[in-house]
Parts: C-alpha cells; sequence; structure tokens
C-alpha cells in the first residue's frame, strides 16, 4: 500500500501531530510494518509524546539547538537551519502495525516536523 498524505503548516519551524491521519491511510488488514517518511530535505518526522506543551518545547530546543544564521549554504537560499534541523531528527520512522492499527506506545505519537514553512508537504505511507 502507497499513500501521500498532505501536510501544511503555517509557521517556519512547527510540530504537527500526524498520528490520526497515518492510521487512516492504512489498510484495515495491514499486518506487519508501515514506514513513515518525509520526501522533503527541510522537514522530517520523529515519534514522541503529542502533548500541546511537548510540541511548543520541542519546537523552542530545536530554534535554540541550530543558529537561524551564519550558514554558508544561506548565500544560495537562506534556509540551512531548516537543512539542519531535518537532518537532526531524520526523514523516517517505521511502526509496527496489527489489523490496520499502529502499535505505538501510550504516549507516543508520529510527529510531522516542518523547518522551512509555511508550506504544503507531502507524507508518504507505505505499509
Amino acid at each position: 500500500m502507497v499513500g501521500s498524505l498532505s501536510i501544511s503548516t503555517d509557521e517556519r519551524l512547527s510540530v504537527i501531530d500526524v498520528t490520526d491521519k497515518v492510521e487512516n491511510a492504512l489498510p484495515p488488514n495491514a499486518n506487519g510494518t508501515a514506514t513513515v517518511f518525509v520526501p522533503h530535505t527541510t522537514a522530517a518526522v520523529t515519534i514522541n509524546e503529542g502533548e500541546p506543551r511537548l510540541i511548543g518545547d520541542l519546537e523552542t530546543a530545536l530554534s535554540e539547538l541550530v543558529d537561524d544564521n551564519g550558514w554558508h549554504h544561506d548565500q544560495i537560499d537562506n534556509n540551512a537551519d531548516s537543512h539542519i534541523r531535518a537532518s537532526l531528527i531524520g526523514p523516517s520512522e517505521t511502526v509496527p502495525v496489527s489489523d490496520g492499527s499502529l502499535d505505538l506506545g501510550t504516549w507516543q505519537s508520529i510527529l510531522f516536523v516542518e523547518c522551512d514553512g509555511p508550506r504544503t508537504r507531502s507524507l508518504e505511507v507505505r505499509a
């Protein structure tokens, strides 16, 4: 099964819980694993708690961890910080699936991380 989800963001750096969208993309009888992949170099995906204050903390930490300016790549398109943040997190996650449901831990959510928004991105789900 191949599915592409559309994710829109309003800010340059934002973290969005996409767990329900990913699970809804799975066929009802899917078993095995699902891979969630971001085909962009300035966006990422991770698994963590989807609690709103933690999501805000993740956004703050990423902002503070990587300076916005002063990178050589900025001479091309002024988004080196976005590439670096996305590289630190990574483009994919693999999750076990049983009977069409994600087998995540109690507090785990799939989080899409936009590092160069606002944009509309694709998120690929394969199961």
